[in-house]
């Protein structure tokens, strides 16, 4: 004769706490170029980049002609790589870059 033993349900199985690392942040840079026009820059960076105003992208913008590049926000990689792309496929083209936030 089989005796079935009942499952006894206990305390839960308690799982380690695993350590999530945030995703690395990236930042999106606009390069400078001579043959900008500041009004275009301006324009595209606020359709483009989420929560950006003129003033900010104006001050961006200044920056980057001044010392030839500026941060215009940190983001998820996959979020900095969009706004890059849509810079760069802007006509005239905006010339834009990512760094790794940590390197």
């Amino acid at each position: 004769q089989e005796i079935k033993k009942k499952n006894q349900t206990g305390d839960p199985v308690s799982r380690r706490d695993e350590e999530f690392q945030d995703a690395p942040m990236y930042k999106l840079m606009l390069l400078s170029d001579d043959g900008y026009d500041g009004e275009h820059v301006v324009t595209r960076m606020c359709a483009i980049v989420d929560d950006m105003d003129e003033d900010q992208a104006a001050t961006v913008f200044q920056q980057a002609m001044q010392n030839g590049k500026a941060m215009c926000g940190k983001f998820p990689f996959e979020r900095a790589e969009l706004f890059k792309e849509q810079l760069v496929r802007s006509d005239p083209m905006i010339f834009a870059d990512l760094e790794e936030e940590n390197a």
